[in-house]
């Protein structure tokens, strides 16, 4: 089975000057962890909550915020962003991607299309929701569930 069968296909990203006002916003709206930032389409970097947590000041929202604290909220997505993030073809077996992700420590992968254009995104979650697919679908066609 191919990565193009379980990704996301729509995906939200972020311009190289977005603000991080603008990104944290979008997180938590949208109750994502990962935004890849893109220019004319194709992914420049990709940037995380971790990344967004380490840029900001601890004290925002506290009595003792100061207007320093504030303005980092102003720093843009190329100044925090994880540049050349590691990408995977639309066409990877599943596997192959899992393999990727264990390696490196990481938890999502941009999927990458013809002229180098993002096409997607993977992360654990798609993964694991893939396997419980597969096993309630596996459970449901015998009479014993497989063990885990």
């Amino acid at each position: 089975m191919k990565i193009s069968e379980i990704m996301s296909t729509r995906v939200i990203t972020v311009e190289l000057d977005d603000s991080l006002r603008f990104i944290n916003e979008i997180m938590a709206n949208a109750k994502f962890h990962h935004l890849p930032v893109t220019n004319n389409g194709r992914l420049q970097g990709m940037i995380s909550d971790r990344d967004i947590l380490k840029a900001t000041s601890p004290f925002l929202d506290t009595d003792a915020e100061t207007r320093r604290d504030f303005e980092i909220l102003n720093r843009k997505a190329h100044q925090i962003m994880t540049r050349d993030p590691i990408t995977v073809p639309s066409d990877m077996p599943i596997k192959d991607a899992i393999h990727i992700l264990l390696e490196n420590g990481i938890s999502c992968l941009p999927v990458i299309g013809e002229n180098e254009r993002l096409v997607g995104i993977v992360t654990w979650k798609d993964l694991i929701k893939f396997f419980g697919d597969q096993l309630e679908s596996m459970a449901e066609s015998t009479t014993d569930p497989p063990a885990i």
